[in-house]
């Protein structure tokens, strides 16, 4: 079997690691690590999904990962890739969104027969004595070198600055990475590329204060082919909570994406054996849509399960034929009420979150990118009325992309 490192370089997944050749004879057997998942929502988003696609890599591959939830490090807020300071979360709110967090992570992971370990570093971070923690840990940390990191030098030149508080982010999640090392023989952190810094000073502690070997490795984050950030629609983010984003709009995003990132979305977002990767890469003109339907269904299908991604494609298929009655297109329930206030066309695009304002919504019409039904709608005084939504309803279309099926609530 290849060396795992070199499986997630295959598949794209590795942008930085610290001594490399170390490294690869260190998961030459079993090793424990760490990815963190500060809990700043009750659900994880598709930007902890190359992290998590990671994990299971590395499970299959015989390792043992720890998914640190940040119950103690969301109370302070990671610096990193934010122009302002964090909004503060109350204890009982980022307690809620680490339960939630810790049910969605084992569909991921194998949990059983401690294959796998779910930790909270509020178990250790918010006892800390401070002096004693400045005294032991703090003066290992050169003010100077830290004020290198890309993530505090960008916030350095913002106009509210850099906050004490922000500041000691690194020393915590760097003294997660000893405590892990103490309680789990935890070698190796792993996480997203915006986390280098941090991730050096936790290996550096390490190997400063116990004499032992420690790692990082950081993937890449989930960008588009020029360079913009994936997994942010319309309706805000790509959640992975069917709740937050349905299995059908999680499916379209992918079945829509750019040709170009087709490749790259295979090799991370699924475990299809790389030379079905290559295979559908290669495809081009409108074959390339066959590539983006199964890229579509295997991360459908990873994330919500089998079943809902057949329904999320037999949906879009239904869609694309004309139809509105696949069961999991977006629906939007129009009471008589609603009608009677403003049944304008505009109005219902804000309603169903096609469009963010009736300015918006006005300028969609203006491109000819807004369908009721089969008709075009540029009127913008034109109205949907209740016969319309009666039965399946009617859907309502906004470009290529933008679908859900207006139907009457009595």
């Amino acid at each position: 079997m290849p060396h795992i490192l070199d499986i997630l370089k295959e598949r794209g997944f590795i942008a930085q690691t610290t001594f490399e050749d170390e490294l690869y004879k260190q998961l030459e057997q079993p090793t424990t690590f760490y990815v963190g998942f500060d809990p700043t929502a009750d659900s994880l988003h598709i930007g902890h999904y190359i992290p998590i696609m990671a994990m299971a890599h590395m499970q299959r591959a015989g390792h043992k990962p720890i998914a640190l939830m940040g119950g103690g490090t969301a109370m302070i807020g990671d610096p990193s890739g934010k122009t302002d300071m964090r909004k503060m979360m109350t204890v009982e709110t980022i307690d809620s969104n680490v339960a939630h967090i810790k049910q969605q992570m084992s569909r991921f992971l194998d949990f059983s027969e401690g294959k796998a370990i779910i930790a909270n570093n509020a178990d250790w971070l918010r006892h800390l004595n401070f002096i004693d923690f400045m005294r032991d840990i703090g003066s290992l940390f050169s003010v100077n070198k830290m004020l290198t990191a890309e993530c505090y030098k960008a916030r350095m030149a913002t106009t509210n600055g850099l906050s004490f508080l922000e500041f000691t982010y690194m020393l915590m999640q760097s003294y997660d990475f000893l405590e892990l090392f103490h309680r789990y023989g935890c070698r190796l952190q792993m996480g997203g590329n915006d986390q280098w810094s941090n991730m050096l000073g936790g290996a550096d502690l390490i190997r400063r204060k116990e004499h032992e070997s420690a790692f990082a490795c950081t993937f890449q984050l989930l960008l588009t082919h020029d360079g913009r950030k994936m997994g942010k629609t319309e309706k805000g983010a790509l959640w992975l909570d069917p709740e937050k984003t349905s299995p059908f709009d999680f499916y379209q995003y992918w079945r829509n994406v750019d040709d170009k990132d087709v490749a790259k979305c295979l090799g991370l977002l699924t475990f299809l054996p790389m030379d079905e990767v290559r295979r559908l890469a290669a495809l081009e003109g409108s074959e390339i849509n066959e590539a983006k339907k199964v890229l579509a269904f295997e991360v459908t299908k990873l994330v919500h399960g089998e079943a809902e991604a057949q329904k999320a494609a037999e949906a879009a298929q239904a869609l694309f034929a004309g139809g509105c009655t696949g069961g999991s297109i977006p629906t939007c329930e129009i009471t008589a009420e609603m009608l009677a206030e403003d049944a304008r066309v505009t109005t219902m695009l804000v309603r169903a979150c096609l469009c963010k304002s009736q300015s918006d919504a006005r300028n969609q019409l203006k491109s000819g990118a807004v369908f009721l039904g089969e008709d075009k709608i540029e009127d913008f005084g034109a109205q949907v009325c209740a016969e319309q939504l009666q039965g399946d309803g009617i859907m309502l279309k906004k470009g290529k992309k933008g679908f859900c099926r207006l139907v009457f609530k009595a």
